[in-house]
């Protein structure tokens, strides 16, 4: 074999390497928060500001400080120090849990 095809081999092996990492990085999609006794849907725990069903969307339903459904809401079922559904409160015992995409547990 040649020092050009032996070249042209590895390349195309870390290129079909790096395609099928990156493809399935690429689609995963980030947990999402549920009420565990009621299975209403809290938002996802995604970093993104721009995402409109992140928790970390200050303007969206499931990350501003004024929704009912957001974790960040300091008087909020889910967001409130003192509830017992509040990520918020050491002491809850029936915060929200955290699932995949899937519905499995974490």
């Amino acid at each position: 074999m040649t020092k050009i095809a032996a070249y042209i081999v590895i390349f195309f092996f870390a290129g079909t390497v790096l395609f099928i990492f990156f493809s399935g990085v690429g689609n995963t999609a980030p947990p999402i928060l549920v009420d565990r006794q009621t299975g209403k849907y809290l938002g996802t725990l995604s970093s993104n500001p721009y995402d409109p069903d992140s928790v970390s969307n200050p303007s969206g339903q499931y990350g501003s400080q004024y929704s009912q459904d957001s974790i960040n809401n300091p008087v909020g079922e889910y967001g409130s120090p003192y509830s017992d559904k509040s990520i918020n409160n050491p002491y809850a015992t029936n915060p929200p849990i955290i699932l995949d995409p899937n519905k499995d547990d974490y």
